[in-house]
């Protein structure tokens, strides 16, 4: 791992309020399971750019939020794209999975009114970019060469997406508000990634155990 990348991941691990737990990491990475974590994952790329043009679309005052944007939109299509080509040289066939509870639950925390609308969105951005950044680097040494090249060159995107957000959210709000807004937010999203899910997504929380016979 180069230099400018381990600062990179090493920023969103101090940035992030826990890390991703062990069960989550032994169970996303077991070959069975890496069809659904794939799905997700190009379906989270997808919603990624989705929420980048929401954005552009409902801030056009915003010049530098109307680029750095535009540019995220782009580069997680890409990714999108990447995810895809994987799926199909595995045969893996590209089907519908519900979505985790992860950033709907986020999102329930959302301000209505502007600018506190904008702050929480932009603030989840970043907390969603780094926990991706910081699963890409969980699962990297546990998979197989092309998956872990493919999350390992995912990193040094992520982290600088997650910066871009926290930019923004800086621009829109004074200091204090963003460090109360996201000691808030951080807190909510360390609840949702420790706490047990039903089902194994990018996202998720801890796998809940099987029901005892």
């Amino acid at each position: 791992m180069s230099t400018s990348i381990r600062k990179d991941s090493e920023a969103v691990r101090d940035f992030l309020s826990c890390a991703t737990p062990d069960a989550w990491v032994q169970a996303a990475a077991r070959p069975e399971n890496l069809p659904t974590l794939l799905i997700d994952h190009a379906n989270c790329e997808k919603k990624a750019a989705s929420t980048a043009l929401a954005l552009m679309h409902r801030y056009t005052d915003q010049h530098r939020l109307l680029n750095r944007m535009s540019r995220l939109a782009r580069e997680e299509l890409r990714h999108f794209e990447q995810v895809l080509a994987i799926m199909r040289r595995r045969d893996i066939v590209y089907t519908s999975v519900s979505a985790s509870r992860y950033a709907g639950a986020l999102h329930e925390c959302v301000r209505r009114a502007e600018p506190g609308r904008l702050v929480d969105t932009l603030l989840i951005g970043a907390i969603i970019e780094a926990r991706s950044c910081e699963r890409f680097a969980a699962l990297a040494p546990w998979l197989d060469d092309e998956l872990s090249t493919f999350y390992r060159s995912l990193l040094k995107s992520e982290a600088r997406h997650f910066q871009d957000y926290l930019a923004l959210a800086a621009e829109a709000a004074g200091s204090k508000e963003v460090e109360e807004r996201l000691q808030f937010l951080l807190s909510a999203e360390a609840g949702l990634v420790q706490s047990a899910d039903t089902e194994l997504r990018f996202h998720s929380g801890v796998p809940a155990a099987p029901p005892k016979n």
